[in-house]
C-alpha cells in the first residue's frame, strides 16, 4: 500500500433492506463484465419478499467464484427506480461525507489489475471466493474530491456516448425487423425451390486449407479440428455469395446453423450442405440471409426437422421453405439499412473497448497526481 492509498472499508458499509411486501418485481443479476442483466432464473415460486433492493449510487457485488473467472463481478447501480437482487449477492454503499465518490470506486472497480488482485486475495476453497473482510481490506488511491469528479467526469461523458450510440442501434434494429414484419403481411410467399440451388465442389486439387464451420448465430467460424489427420480432398468448396447449413438441428439451442459466404473461398465439411442463389436479380443472397436470422426460421427448422437418434432439417425441408420476396429494389433498401447497422454495431464494441481500456490510464493519472 502507497502512502496514499486508504483502505476500502472504511469508506464503505453493508447494506441489507429487503423487498417486505414483494412490491418491486424487477430482478436483477449481475455479470462479469460489471454490468447488471436481468435474471435468468426461474421465478415463479420465489418469495421474492427475501430479496434485497438496491437503490441509485449503491453498488451490488458477487464475491463467489472469483478464481474461477478471474474477475470481480461488481457494478454501480445508476437508475432511480429500485430494484430487487438475490439474497446471495452482498449490497454495499459508500459512507456519507467520507470524501469518496461512487462514480470514482466504480472506475477503480473497472481496472483488470483490481480484478487480477482480488483474485489473488480470495480463498483456497473450491469456489475460490472473496471473504468480505478481505474485500474491505484492499487498498484504493483516494484523492481529493475535486480530483475524483476531473476523471471520473470524463469517464462518464465516454459512457454517455457510448450508451447514446447503443441506443440508436437499438431504434434503427427495431425499425428493420417491424419492416421485415409488416413486409410479411403484405408480400406474397414464394417458395425458396424456385430461387436457389445445390452445389457440391469438392477440394480435390487440395488448394484450399481454409477450414470453417458453422455457428448457430449464422457466421462461418474457425474450426477448431486439427488438419494434419484430415482428408481435404472430400471437403466441400464455398465461395462469396454461396450459403452453407448443418443439416443437424439436434442440441444446437433450438438453432439451426447456417450462414453466408462474404469474401474468401473456404471448405467445409462434407456432411454440411452447400447451395447459393440462382438469380441475385430475383433474391439477393444477404436478403436471404437477413430471413433466416429471424427467430421465427429457427423454430420453423426445428419443427420440420426429423429423426430418431438425429433430427435432420435436409435438402428437400429447405427447398419447401416460403419466404415473402419483394421487388430487387426493396431488398436492396432493406440490406442497405442492415449494413449500416451493422456498422454501427462494430464502431459500438470499438467504443466499448476504448471505454474498457481508458478506466486504467486515468487512474494511472489519479495516482501520479496526488
Amino acid at each position: 500500500m502507497s502512502s496514499n492509498d486508504k483502505r476500502l472499508g472504511d469508506y464503505i458499509s453493508l447494506v441489507d433492506e429487503r423487498n417486505s411486501g414483494s412490491t418491486i418485481t424487477q430482478v436483477l443479476g449481475i455479470s462479469i463484465n460489471k454490468k447488471y442483466i436481468p435474471t435468468v432464473a426461474n421465478l415463479s415460486e420465489t418469495d421474492l419478499s427475501k430479496y434485497q433492493i438496491i437503490q441509485k449510487n449503491q453498488f451490488l457485488i458477487n464475491l463467489m467464484q472469483i478464481g474461477r473467472d478471474n474477475r470481480l463481478g461488481v457494478a454501480l447501480y445508476d437508475s432511480k427506480k429500485p430494484a430487487i437482487v438475490s439474497p446471495a449477492y452482498k449490497i454495499f454503499a459508500i459512507n456519507q461525507g467520507d470524501g469518496l465518490l461512487p462514480a470514482y470506486l466504480m472506475l477503480i472497480f473497472l481496472r483488470s489489475e483490481f480484478d487480477r488482485y482480488c483474485s489473488y486475495v480470495c480463498d483456497s476453497s473450491i469456489r475460490a471466493s472473496l471473504e468480505w473482510s478481505r474485500f474491505c481490506d484492499i487498498p484504493i488511491p483516494v484523492p481529493t474530491p475535486k480530483i475524483q469528479e476531473c476523471y471520473s467526469s470524463v469517464y462518464h461523458s465516454l459512457l454517455q456516448l457510448q450508451r447514446s450510440h447503443e441506443e440508436s442501434l437499438d431504434s434503427l434494429e427495431s425499425i428493420i425487423n417491424t419492416f421485415m414484419e409488416e413486409l410479411a403481411k403484405v408480400t406474397p410467399r414464394q417458395k425458396l425451390a424456385d430461387h436457389i440451388r445445390q452445389v457440391d465442389v469438392r477440394n480435390q486439387d487440395l488448394e484450399i486449407t481454409d477450414l470453417r464451420g458453422i455457428s448457430t448465430s449464422k457466421e462461418f467460424i474457425h474450426s477448431k479440428a486439427k488438419q494434419g489427420k484430415l482428408d481435404l480432398s472430400l471437403y466441400k468448396i464455398v465461395r462469396p455469395q454461396q450459403f452453407a447449413y448443418v443439416a443437424d438441428t439436434s442440441r444446437r439451442g433450438d438453432k439451426i446453423a447456417m450462414a453466408l459466404m462474404h469474401s474468401n473461398i473456404v471448405i467445409v465439411s462434407s456432411i454440411y450442405t452447400v447451395f447459393e442463389v440462382i438469380d441475385s436479380q430475383k433474391l439477393l443472397p444477404e436478403f436471404l440471409l437477413l430471413w433466416v436470422k429471424r427467430p421465427e426460421f429457427n423454430r420453423y427448422a426445428r419443427f420440420h426437422s426429423w429423426g430418431s437418434a438425429r433430427e435432420t432439417f435436409n435438402w428437400d425441408d429447405m427447398c419447401r421453405v416460403s419466404l415473402p420476396i419483394p421487388s430487387i429494389k426493396v431488398q436492396k433498401s432493406i440490406v442497405a439499412m442492415h449494413r449500416v447497422l451493422e456498422t454501427r454495431k462494430r464502431l459500438n464494441e470499438a467504443l466499448r473497448t476504448k471505454l474498457h481500456a481508458i478506466a486504467p490510464v486515468l487512474i494511472r493519472g489519479v495516482t501520479q497526481n496526488t
